[in-house]
């Protein structure tokens, strides 16, 4: 829809996979090329201090529909296990999401691409387009989607793939009178990396020095296997060419997007949403990965830190960029008031809508921290103080933002900091009792980020069922009645 008659916008948000926001022109990186974000940013609002719920894919992708913690929702690791078929299962069955608050509005909803929350096979409730990726990655030249419920080898540039099918059903919905929602989730710059995209990109940072990407001396949690790392690059060269690589061939692929909407004449009553599901250090702190690229897991901004930009013209500021720290789980809640849509049943728990902040208007009475978790690592961060928690016994970090911004040296152990280091873990086992669920609380779990494969269902009584773990960090199956 467009112009007088439009009650709602039209929303298309955007998901790349693995992206810390300094892999952007925009924030400031001069090495990766990335026209079209700039240009969006440019157009629209920029969030410069924007985290997501967890530093790994699936738990970061819940809490992004939810508006809740891993906690809450109980997914806490990346999903493994059968991802279609009777096997597989919803991970967020009978929970809230934004989505299905949308249908309920009366939007058509589509997705495009990567799913990764279990039974990728079975489209959800109010989706009139199913493209689903099957699992959590896939090589760039070929994968296995599933179309409306049936499966599909597909073959060519997956980025380029999930482009021309979001395309395909903007066409379809402009000439429609209900407001359309689309989730365009790349599977960009997920590895792999090297050997995977088109010589015109790859080609363009064959020179390039990679001053934005430092390659520190491998990170003494980095996990090893009979003494060999495992995680890293054999060649960081070729992963950081592939990596930028992927970043810009995705950029054109959005901009080839967003060029539709505006040629369709929709562009204006469009609402775009950029951001990614979690960050990623390519060598940063020793570290090829994200919150998983060490055990104990990592709660570096490079891992937790991700871009938001967002979109629409004549109501988001132009040009601004905003540095409160704002979640992942506020996201919902944002989205759908930017909707005209109300917000308040994703207010509820942790989140809270910054559309206001993206208009112009000062966030008030909000306390500037954020909080992350990683199964039983826990991290609560302001301006300038950052602390990491992990249950039951540590290690624990403390970072002084202020003096050593690069978190490079850990303070915990220092006199000096020992009253704000109480106050900073008062206030995060506050904030965790509040608002996570007793039954699935990560503090309990031995995530170790080797993946998750039982389901957390809401039972007749509203109770969840606990996971089951089998100590070796990966979730035991569990059969549990619906």
């Amino acid at each position: 829809m467009h112009g007088a008659e439009q009650r709602h916008p039209n929303i298309v948000v955007i998901m790349s996979d693995d992206q810390g926001p300094w892999a952007l022109g925009c924030a400031g990186n001069t090495e990766i090329q990335t026209p079209h974000l700039d240009a969006l940013a440019a157009e629209g609002t920029r969030l410069s201090r924007f985290f997501c719920a967890s530093p790994v894919c699936s738990p970061a992708r819940a809490s992004l529909l939810t508006g809740q913690i891993p906690s809450r929702h109980g997914v806490h690791d990346y999903l493994d296990g059968a991802h279609v078929g009777p096997e597989s299962v919803d991970y967020l069955a009978g929970q809230p999401t934004f989505t299905a608050a949308l249908a309920d509005a009366g939007y058509r909803l589509g997705l495009s691409g990567k799913w990764h929350l279990g039974a990728s096979d079975v489209p959800r409730d109010g989706f009139v387009h199913w493209f689903a990726l099957e699992g959590g990655g896939s090589p760039y030249g070929h994968a296995r989607m599933h179309r409306d419920g049936i499966p599909e080898d597909i073959e060519g540039y997956l980025t380029d793939v999930f482009a021309d099918d979001a395309i395909d059903f903007v066409d379809a919905e402009a000439r429609r009178t209900e407001p359309f929602f689309l989730a365009l989730n790349f599977t960009a710059p997920h590895k792999p990396f090297a050997g995977q995209h088109p010589r015109e990109y790859t080609d363009l940072y064959r020179d390039c020095a990679f001053d934005s990407c430092p390659q520190g001396d491998p990170h003494p949690w980095q996990p090893t296997v009979d003494g060999v790392p495992i995680g890293g690059e054999a060649d960081a060269r070729e992963a950081l060419i592939g990596y930028f690589a992927a970043v810009t061939a995705m950029d054109a692929a959005i901009g080839r997007v967003l060029k539709r909407l505006d040629d369709l004449g929709i562009g204006d009553d469009t609402l775009v949403v950029f951001a990614s599901d979690n960050g990623f250090n390519c060598g940063h702190h020793g570290i090829w990965g994200k919150g998983n690229g060490t055990f104990p897991q990592n709660m570096y901004d490079e891992s937790v830190m991700v871009p938001f930009i967002a979109r629409q013209r004549g109501q988001i500021t132009e040009g601004a960029v905003v540095d409160d720290l704002l979640s992942g789980y506020d996201c919902a809640a944002t989205i759908l008031e930017l909707a005209g849509i109300d917000p308040a049943p994703f207010e509820a728990g942790p989140g809270a809508s910054f559309a206001p902040a993206l208009c112009g208007e000062k966030l008030l009475e909000r306390p500037v921290v954020v909080h992350d978790e990683y199964g039983p690592v826990r991290m609560i961060r302001t301006r300038t103080r950052k602390y990491v928690h992990r249950y039951p016994f540590g290690p624990h970090e403390f970072y002084d933002l202020e003096a050593d911004p690069g978190e490079t040296t850990n303070r915990v152990d220092q006199p000096e900091h020992a009253s704000e280091i109480h106050e900073l873990r008062r206030q995060m086992h506050a904030w965790f009792s509040e608002h996570a669920d007793e039954a699935i609380d990560g503090a309990e779990l031995p995530v170790a980020g080797a993946g998750q494969v039982t389901a957390v269902y809401p039972d007749p009584l509203g109770a969840f069922t606990p996971l089951n773990w089998d100590g070796t960090g990966a979730a035991a199956r569990q059969e549990t009645a619906e």
